[in-house]
């Protein structure tokens, strides 16, 4: 029986063995790091400490990839996604098995080298890229730097601020210190008062779904059970934002996660950092570290009367696993499926409680607004759409970086003032907006301003605002319709057969296993009758690159 029928027999499960969740992932990722063999040989044996049947350590452990993929004393992760399929039309995969002498996925790498493909590594301003072990190694030259031929190298996030005067990026750009308005704000203002604010500034979700903010928060109801979750699985192809918050500006992070556990009402809080984000995971866990030594979580915080408690959990690899009902269940230590809703996470989310899911972007941009007001914030943007976004530009760009802009700035302007055209003089076929399920457009439709509604009308979508372009010196449109179909493929997370089914049946047709006169059935049913956003974005996807190639791919637009 499931959450909608009020009764969920893993939980009363877990709850009379401690709700051990992230201890059990935790517990499995040491295992699978230290196992020779797949999760049927230690997965068990797992979830039996824990007082669990085994099929509570083999459900999550054959699903996570960073769990159900073999590892080695080595072990490498190459990046198969947008900005690096774009960068080298995913040969840099086929050099990078030579150079250590193993296939990717191989179900028997040996006990030396082990080699996985994922999908993004958060380096798409320097692709192709890898992580070998926690080191990265970036560019054209990865297999030489695998090789120890030359040293291994990943250049910092390039960024810059186009609004003059940065929300996001304050401290990164401009240094402006962070825990300036939590103390004072704890201390002597109110809950209602931080919630006016950011629903005056009509902040929405920067994480894809662009849910209004304050809203969400009225939802959860004020609750002292609430918990608030900072969604660092920043799983799109294409975007780095959150891991450079992460990394350069983490107490800005966890300053925006407690005043908004202030305005929700909430004691506890997480932050979810992406496992393929080693060093984020470390900055966030020094960050919170250090906030416990000042005194700005814990006990008392600054005298007040809140407690607020907050734990860093480390993800364990699944692009799905960051839609929040997924995310959730992933911190309770199951496989990271969506499921249904209602009910929603506001009403019963983790461990049964009010919980509210906000991306890292959107947290950090809550002390701005908390400091200099909703309506100042406001008015920056669009009437409809306010404020601002970072958006991340891929390699092909002359200029490749991460920028702060205002919503409603034309994407034409980003892409040729800002991300200076593309490298070389190489012509762009294709923009990707907002990871491979936010859509494309062609060269032609550039004008259109960085808004939901505006790319809306283009088929496309503004999800995390990450911007691959895709040149005609590299992939074929035909590769790239496969590129999107094998994404679709491989992170659908199965819990629905709309989805699952459907997604790895579209990339059979995209590669000439099917016939395609049963595509435009296909598309029809994914957007229809998928569980979630994932599935249901797949056929509009498809149908908005369809659409930016035009005649070269003819056909593919049912």
């Amino acid at each position: 029986m499931g959450l909608e029928s009020g009764f969920d027999a893993f939980r009363a499960l877990a709850d009379r063995r401690g709700r051990p969740g992230v201890r059990l992932l935790e517990s499995l990722a040491e295992a699978a790091a230290g196992a020779s063999g797949g999760p049927p040989g230690w997965a068990p044996e797992i979830a039996r400490r824990f007082g669990l049947p085994a099929a509570a350590g083999l459900g999550p452990a054959g699903y996570y990839a960073d769990l159900a993929a073999p590892h080695a004393l080595r072990h490498v992760r190459v990046c198969t996604a947008a900005a690096c399929f774009a960068a080298s039309t995913g040969l840099h995969v086929a050099e990078v098995e030579d150079a250590l002498g193993v296939v990717a996925d191989g179900a028997d790498p040996g006990p030396d080298v082990s080699l996985q493909t994922t999908r993004c590594l958060g380096y798409c301003y320097a692709s192709p890229a890898c992580l070998d072990g926690d080191t990265p190694c970036t560019g054209a030259d990865l297999a030489g730097q695998l090789r120890g031929d030359v040293p291994a190298r990943a250049p910092a996030v390039p960024a810059a601020d186009a609004t003059g005067d940065p929300v996001v990026l304050a401290g990164v750009l401009a240094g402006q210190p962070s825990w300036r308005v939590w103390p004072d704000t704890v201390r002597g203002s109110t809950p209602e008062r931080v919630l006016g604010e950011v629903a005056a500034s009509g902040l929405r979700g920067r994480g894809g779904a662009g849910f209004a903010v304050a809203a969400k928060w009225t939802t959860a109801g004020g609750s002292p059970d609430t918990v608030v979750v900072a969604n660092g699985d920043e799983g799109d192809p294409g975007s780095y934002a959150d891991r450079l918050l992460m990394e350069l500006d983490p107490q800005r992070v966890l300053e925006g996660l407690a005043l908004a556990c202030f305005a929700c009402h909430a004691r506890q809080a997480v932050v979810l950092v992406r496992s393929e984000y080693p060093m984020a995971l470390e900055r966030m866990r020094e960050a919170a570290r250090r906030a416990y030594e000042e005194g700005h979580l814990g006990t008392a915080v600054h005298g007040s009367g809140v407690d607020l408690d907050v734990q860093i959990v480390e993800g364990a690899g699944s692009y799905v696993a960051g839609e929040e009902t997924a995310l959730i269940a992933g911190l309770e230590g199951r496989r990271g499926c969506a499921r249904p809703r209602p009910p929603y996470p506001t009403a019963r989310g983790l461990w049964d409680a009010p919980t509210v899911v906000n991306n890292v972007e959107t947290l950090a941009s809550v002390p701005w607004i908390v400091e200099h007001g909703g309506e100042a914030y406001a008015r920056r943007g669009t009437r409809t759409e306010t404020g601002t976004k970072l958006v991340c530009l891929s390699e092909r760009f002359a200029r490749p970086g991460c920028y702060e802009v205002e919503l409603g700035t034309p994407v034409a302007r980003i892409v040729g003032e800002l991300g200076g055209g593309l490298r070389q003089g190489a012509e762009m076929a294709v923009l990707q907006v907002g990871g491979p399920l936010g859509g494309f457009l062609a060269p032609d439709e550039l004008e259109v301003p960085l808004t939901e509604a505006a790319l809306a009308e283009h088929g496309a979508a503004l999800g995390h605002a990450g911007l691959v372009a895709f040149d005609r010196r590299t992939a074929t449109p035909e590769e790239v319709l496969r590129h999107v179909w094998e994404f679709a493929a491989a992170e659908s997370c199965g819990a629905c057969s709309p989805c699952r089914v459907g997604s790895r049946a579209g990339l059979r047709i995209a590669s000439g296993g099917l016939p395609r006169q049963e595509y435009a059935r296909l598309l029809r049913v994914m957007g229809e009758a998928s569980l979630c956003a994932f599935g249901r974005r797949v056929p509009a996807a498809v149908r908005s690159l369809a659409r930016a190639y035009g005649d070269e791919l003819a056909g593919w637009d049912p």
